[in-house]
Parts: structure tokens; C-alpha cells; sequence
């Protein structure tokens, strides 16, 4: 309880960080009570008398219309959310703990361990995330898998050179001395003293791994290399491209899975940035 106090009194007073766990709320309430609040089956062809019900427009009893093939956009959408969710969080998980493991390592042992760890990191870096992606997802089974294994493998550096600084300042701290004195090893002093030091500031570089996994799965289905067999707002995307939902003037068809994936990636910047003040005290001073 006096953790969620605490973070309720950070959420009220820096209005970044409010909206866009408000927005990530949203979408977790939203993925779990999906089969209560979807109105029809995602994927059931609905009809008008006789004839299938495409390319309906926005009405009271489908709020953003219907696709194509007759199903309805809303039932999409918020059967995305689970999805999203699921590709957003498994890879947020997976960079985090790639990353925060070799910050550790790198910034704790330094020496050859550091090198190596950092020139890892820098040929990461140049690899171009979207072609890299693609060859994967064709050399493979295209799906949620292989976007979780490019956001894993690609965007781990990033939190990496975060935690490896912000480790190497902590190692000369007077509490670490004295764990050395004590016989403490060094695994103890990373995994057990150092490591809950720096794993708020590794949540919060989390936060923006779910967006880029979001909107890593909606490019891969958008292009093709997603799972045809799941419900998500990339597919949705890639379905009204090519039906050519933009020229039939179809925008509620393709508008709100967009908007879904601008708020999930946006929600990650806004949380990051209103968390700022609380990682790096010394910028409230300016």
C-alpha cells in the first residue's frame, strides 16, 4: 500500500507520466475484459438481410464500421489490444533483462569484460532494425516470436549503456567498499546490492521497449510478415491497405488501429519523460 501511495503521489505530480500510464491502463483493462466488451466476434462475417455487411459506416450498432469482408472494426480493435499487450510486454521483459544483465556485467567487472560487451553493443546499434526484422521473419515462421526476438536482440544496447553508467558510479560507492571488506562476492554485489539500484531506471527504458514492439509487429504485418491468424492492429492495417480502404474513403476502417499504435508508443515516451525528474534528481533544479 505505501508503494502504490507513493506512486500515486509521482503519477499526480508530473502530468507526462499520468497519461501515459493512463494509456497503458487502459489497454491492459482493456486486453483482459476484451471478450466483454468486444460487441461481436472478431472474426464472424456479419450480414444485412442476405448480403454481407461491407464497408458499413460508422453507426450505433457498429461504432466504427465494418470491414471489407463484413466484420466488425471495433471487435478488431479491441481484440488487438490482447495482442499488443502480449508482444509489448514479452519483449519489454526479454530487452530489460538482456540489458540490464550486460550493464552489470560491463560496468561491475570492466576490463576486457567491458570491451567486449561494448563493442557488442556497437555493432548492434548499426544493424537496421526493419530489414533485419524482415529477412528474419523470411528465413524463419513469420509472427509475435520473431518481433520479440528483433526487439530483444537489437534494442537491448540501449539500456545497456544506460545501466553500464550508471553502474560504473555505483561501484565506487563507500556501501560497496564495504561489502568487498565484508567477503561479499562479486555476483552478491551485483545481483544483490547494485542491481536494485538501477532496476527502476531499467523499467523505465521497459516502458519504451513496448512501443517499439508494437509498432515493430504492426510494420512486420503491414509489409506481410505477420501472423495472418491473429488479431491485431498491424493486420488490421495491412487488411485495409489492401483493400484499399484509403481510396474507398474507408477511414474507420484504418484510422483507429493507427491511433492505437500512436497512443502505445506515445504513452512510452510520455512516461519516460515525465520520469526524468524522479531517475535524475538534479534536473528538477533547472
Amino acid at each position: 500500500m505505501r508503494a502504490a501511495r507513493a506512486a500515486w503521489r509521482f503519477l499526480r505530480g508530473e502530468p507526462f507520466a499520468f497519461v501515459g500510464a493512463a494509456i497503458y491502463a487502459q489497454i491492459v483493462v482493456t486486453a483482459i475484459f476484451a471478450d466483454k466488451l468486444a460487441p461481436h466476434d472478431p472474426r464472424e462475417i456479419l450480414r444485412v438481410g442476405r448480403r454481407v455487411a461491407r464497408y458499413l459506416p460508422i453507426s450505433p450498432e457498429h461504432w466504427h464500421g465494418t470491414t471489407s469482408s463484413g466484420r466488425d472494426v471495433l471487435s478488431q480493435l479491441i481484440w488487438g489490444t490482447r495482442s499488443a499487450l502480449q508482444v509489448g510486454l514479452t519483449a519489454a521483459i526479454v530487452v530489460v533483462a538482456i540489458g540490464t544483465l550486460m550493464g552489470l556485467l560491463a560496468g561491475y567487472l570492466g576490463g576486457w569484460v567491458d570491451k567486449l560487451i561494448t563493442r557488442l553493443a556497437d555493432i548492434v546499434l548499426s544493424m537496421p532494425f526493419l530489414p533485419f526484422m524482415l529477412v528474419l521473419a523470411a528465413l524463419t515462421t513469420p509472427g509475435t516470436t520473431v518481433v520479440v526476438a528483433c526487439v530483444a536482440l537489437l534494442l537491448w544496447p540501449n539500456t545497456a549503456r544506460v545501466i553500464r553508467s550508471q553502474v560504473l558510479s555505483l561501484r565506487e560507492r563507500a556501501w560497496v567498499e564495504a561489502a568487498r571488506v565484508t567477503g561479499c562476492s562479486n555476483t552478491r554485489i551485483m545481483f544483490v546490492h547494485i542491481l536494485p539500484q538501477v532496476l527502476p531506471l531499467a523499467a523505465l527504458y521497459g516502458s519504451v521497449a513496448i512501443g517499439w514492439a508494437i509498432l515493430a509487429e504492426a510494420s512486420a504485418s503491414f509489409l506481410g510478415f505477420g501472423d495472418p491468424n491473429t488479431i491485431s492492429w498491424g493486420v488490421m492495417l495491412q487488411e485495409a491497405y489492401a483493400n484499399q480502404a484509403l481510396g474507398r474513403g474507408a477511414w474507420n476502417w484504418f484510422t483507429p488501429p493507427g491511433l492505437a499504435i500512436v497512443s502505445m508508443v506515445l504513452a512510452g515516451f510520455m512516461i519516460s519523460r515525465g520520469s526524468e525528474k524522479l531517475l535524475f534528481p538534479k534536473l528538477a533544479d533547472k
